[in-house]
């Protein structure tokens, strides 16, 4: 780490960016011809999500979104990331796109242009249309091909003014917490299902890219975002390190195999025989999913830290994926979970801004050459207004200030990342947490919808004006 009196530079290229997703923010769930996703059907199950809280308003960002962009631009950044909503832009999952939804996504694409704002989509971050959830969802295989049709429609109406793409954010979340453990949409409980789901989601991948890149400008970047983990064994001992590879193998190999390397792990393979024969894999399904990137997304909050089971341990899982009687984690039973230790933001994930170095120069050593992101990165905090109605929130701008550090510090040791994107622009629906997690450097007030500008929103502006990274106290 630098010494606190030393501003950290970034390149002068660097992209300064802040992320959402649509269902977290948007709202509007019944205009236009939108039609429910998982997640609209979830949220309004009862005891799915706190206090049973849901998206159907959310911040109102389908309709406040100008107020949003200039809100962007007040704080100088450089890019946005955002989610489309699929059963917005395809009501049924299939068939023809509904322009009304598309017109709301080129409404918001022009006013960041506007702006001199550069937007970065991202296709699918979690919300299925419930339709093809009724047909299996993303353990059938011809949800990946509706995926790619899907991609399609979406490239022929913005890629003309869009240059950055994610086809999919935190594929792991979408196949283990979906289809394995239940905390997030669709809410199943069945670990074939959720490694079916990742094959069909590593598959939707390659067909989406190829999708993208057939209708798209040669000059857009087509990436993927992975919530990849840095996981790191007790001890030495075998039995550790082997715990510790299982976990690596779902947690990353599973999905950055085959994307960048065109197979999956044999170890992963064999620690999971006895759920799946893993028959879902059909010849040149590899070759599909293994398309050239222009670029790696990466989403960093915590490490993992795991052991070889102890028998006679009972404790729950501490893994930091919400609370379930079933393991998001298919093959791992011989698994424990530890508490890493050190400060922990309000969700209880530990602070190691050494984990997010670690990632970038580990995918720097597995693929030379392909520019890296950091497409989501931040922390939960209690933010309450003061009797002025500002917000101060000095955790998360010793959180930011250390993780950027950590970003800096990999591009000295050769990592070529080229841009930062904060999670999250502002408060929203944060999934099964409802709205009692506040990520965002904008306060929402949801009685009101007013945006707030907290005091990590002014210094990380004064970060993507300048391209430097001052100390901060205490850190």
């Amino acid at each position: 780490m630098p010494e606190p009196t030393t501003p950290v530079t970034f390149p002068s290229t660097f992209l300064w960016g802040a992320s959402t997703s649509a269902y977290q923010i948007e709202g509007a769930v019944r205009e236009g011809s939108r039609t429910p996703s998982i997640w609209d059907t979830f949220s309004h199950t009862p005891g799915k999500t706190f206090d049973g809280d849901h998206g159907d308003i959310a911040v109102d960002h389908y309709r406040r979104y100008p107020e949003d962009v200039a809100l962007m631009a007040e704080l100088g950044l450089d890019a946005y990331r955002f989610s489309i909503s699929w059963s917005r832009v395809q009501p049924t999952g299939r068939g023809p796109a509904a322009q009304v939804g598309l017109d709301f996504y080129r409404r918001l694409v022009d006013e960041l242009l506007s702006h001199g704002i550069k937007p970065t989509v991202t296709l699918y971050h979690w919300d299925l249309p419930q339709d093809l959830e009724d047909a299996g969802g993303w353990p059938e295989r011809d949800t990946a091909y509706r995926f790619a049709d899907y991609a399609q429609l979406v490239g022929e109406a913005l890629g003309d003014r869009v240059e950055h793409w994610m086809t999919l954010n935190e594929p792991w979340c979408s196949a283990f917490l979906g289809y394995a453990s239940g905390v997030h949409a669709p809410g199943r409980t069945d670990p074939e299902a959720s490694l079916k789901a990742a094959h069909h989601l590593n598959l939707a991948h390659g067909l989406g890219t190829s999708a993208l890149r057939s209708v798209m400008p040669a000059r857009n970047s087509i990436a993927v975002s992975l919530n990849s983990s840095a996981v790191r064994p007790v001890s030495q001992d075998p039995a550790d390190l082997a715990a510790a590879r299982k976990i690596d193998d779902l947690a990353n190999g599973v999905f950055h195999g085959p994307m960048l390397h065109g197979a999956y792990p044999e170890t992963l393979l064999k620690a999971t025989e006895k759920i799946t024969d893993w028959s879902c894999i059909v010849e040149g399904d590899l070759v599909l999913i293994n398309q050239p990137l222009d670029s790696l997304g990466l989403n960093y909050y915590t490490p993992a830290l795991v052991s070889a089971a102890d028998p006679e341990s009972s404790s729950p899982r501490a893994d930091g994926h919400g609370e379930s009687a079933y393991s998001p984690w298919p093959g791992t039973d011989d698994v424990m979970f530890h508490q890493t230790p050190g400060e922990q933001t309000q969700m209880g994930w530990t602070i190691d801004p050494t984990g997010l170095h670690e990632l970038l120069m580990r995918y720097t050593r597995e693929a030379p050459g392909l520019p890296l992101y950091v497409t989501e990165n931040g922390a939960a905090y209690d933010d309450k207004p003061d009797p002025d109605g500002r917000v101060h929130d000095p955790e998360r701008i010793a959180y930011l200030h250390g993780h950027l550090s950590a970003v800096r510090r990999a591009i000295a040791d050769g990592a070529d990342v080229r841009g930062y994107y904060q999670w999250s622009l502002m408060d929203n629906f944060e999934w099964s947490y409802g709205y009692e997690k506040r990520f965002g450097i904008v306060y929402v007030d949801y009685a009101t919808l007013e945006r707030t500008p907290k005091s990590s929103a002014r210094w990380y502006a004064e970060v993507a004006r300048t391209g430097k990274l001052p100390a901060v106290e205490g850190v």
